[in-house]
């Protein structure tokens, strides 16, 4: 039983929930960046996301794969107000479920909250995902996470992490964008 009071078989279903719910409707999915790949003729591509860091909006994150072929573009808005609070968490991409969800779950955990909270579930994200199916040792950070904490048994296999992580990595990146934008006006 984990620190969060779940059995291995609980995580997995609730586990597969998240899933199915983030395929069927993704939290914070908009489609904003632009399709580069339409724009090549002979393209006859569905994709979505091919922006590539050059084309990112101050705010914007662009995330890519090579092991899954995984690709999002998150973009953050945060507030003048100190302390910063992220007003506006997007994303636009393509890839397996298990980035799809997690980019949906960061979504649902991190809008609306200070950067120092986002960075916070960032850490404790990564944490999770360094655990190689442990889960974490405080049962704090693992209730702070949510439904994230069903991403747990994504980190026993090294390949799938960086799935969970491409919206997580793009969220930090994006928000300090964002920030960097605002400390240049």
């Amino acid at each position: 039983m984990s620190d969060f009071g779940m059995s291995g078989d609980d995580l997995e279903q609730m586990y597969q929930e998240v899933i199915l719910e983030a395929a069927r409707d993704p939290h914070g999915r908009e489609h904003f960046a632009p399709d580069l790949a339409s724009e090549d003729a002979g393209s006859a591509t569905n994709t979505t996301v091919r922006a590539s860091h050059e084309y990112c909006t101050p705010g914007e994150s662009h995330q890519f794969n090579p092991t899954c072929g995984d690709e999002a573009t998150v973009h953050a808005e945060v507030s003048d107000a100190q302390p910063h609070r992220i007003e506006r968490l997007v994303w636009d991409g393509h890839g397996c479920s298990i980035s799809q969800a997690s980019l949906s779950v960061m979504v649902d955990l991190c809008a609306g909250k200070t950067v120092d909270e986002a960075m916070e579930l960032f850490r404790d994200f990564h944490q999770l995902m360094e655990s190689r199916g442990a889960g974490l040792s405080d049962p704090d950070k693992e209730e702070r996470l949510e439904d994230a904490v069903v991403f747990q048994g994504v980190s026993k296999y090294p390949m799938r992490i960086k799935c969970a992580l491409l919206g997580w990595e793009g969220m930090r990146d994006s928000v300090a964008k964002a920030l960097a934008a605002k400390n240049a006006q």
